[in-house]
């Protein structure tokens, strides 16, 4: 068995990082991952610089990195003027955003999840047209920090509608990381039971609360082989208060890879990655699987 490892490292690791990483800096690091074994990296994010302004430098990074044969490389894009600036930087890839709680996607991208739809649909028209994959995130999929609890019903609809605009697939995200393993696969299995193909569905997972990995092998029990993560568990949301990083990308590939579920990552170079984007940052990486493996080398 095989899952598929998405890194959102370079863009939902940097994106609330109170010290911006300097552009040469994200380009070594995001280099330094395309060398890991990693096939699928999102870099950054074309949004407007005055709300996330650690990412500022998108058309810089895409044009500094080297693109690696089998790597396919995407970002984020919240409108038209968004995918303009994605496909001028020639990427093959892009996603695009919304909440499951109305409150949430008015709080991060300033409109009802309706209008979210209406901007969406010129993008995914034009992505069609030109030969881009586009995939979807429902944000606040297991809980939200304003309305709490989320209708698995609505996560489900807007999932479902992502997925009939063109999407090919969709991420659930736990953004506070307020999901529980029960509340994951059942999620997975309402979607999937809907007629979607559980290849559709990926798992974009925090670690919040200490729940991400037991939530992604929730997840991966309930037939998912898609995931998200940060390497060095780097991340968190500029609107979303309390939420700390991703699910860390060496502790995922640790648990599965363990457990004789292939990921094709070499999990030295996502320490050395996460080492490098935290001396920029000037932070030690929380991931507990970096802090445990460099303290036993340091005993030999």
């Amino acid at each position: 068995m095989s899952v598929t490892v998405v890194e959102v490292g370079p863009r939902d690791g940097l994106q609330n990082e109170a010290t911006p990483v300097p552009t040469r800096d994200k380009i070594a690091f995001i280099d330094r991952l395309s060398a890991s074994g990693l096939r699928r990296i999102e870099v950054t994010a074309f949004v407007n610089p005055a709300r996330i302004p650690q990412l500022a430098d998108a058309e810089q990074v895409c044009a500094g990195i080297t693109r690696a044969p089998g790597v396919t490389y995407s970002a984020l894009v919240p409108n038209e003027r968004g995918f303009d600036r994605a496909a001028a930087c020639g990427l093959s890839e892009i996603a695009v955003f919304l909440s499951a709680s109305e409150t949430h996607n008015q709080r991060n991208i300033g409109c009802s999840i309706d209008e979210a739809f209406g901007r969406f649909a010129p993008v995914l028209a034009r992505a069609a047209a030109e030969g881009i994959a586009v995939r979807g995130y429902v944000s606040t999929a297991f809980g939200c920090p304003y309305e709490g609890w989320v209708d698995p019903a609505r996560v489900t609809q807007v999932a479902r509608r992502l997925l009939d605009m063109g999407c090919y697939q969709v991420s659930l995200g736990d953004t506070t990381g307020m999901g529980d393993p029960s509340q994951v696969a059942g999620q997975v299995s309402l979607i999937s039971d809907g007629g979607v193909g559980v290849e559709r569905i990926a798992l974009h997972l925090h670690d919040t609360r200490g729940t991400g990995l037991a939530n992604a092998l929730a997840g991966l029990q309930a037939g998912v082989t898609t995931f998200d993560a940060s390497v060095g568990g780097l991340g968190g949301c500029p609107y979303a208060p309390g939420a700390t990083g991703n699910v860390a990308t060496d502790e995922l590939v640790y648990m599965f890879e363990r457990m004789g579920v292939a990921t094709g990552v070499d999990t030295e170079a996502l320490l050395e990655a996460a080492e490098l984007v935290g001396a920029a940052i000037g932070i030690e990486p929380p991931s507990r699987y970096l802090k445990a493996t460099r303290a036993t080398e340091a005993l030999t």
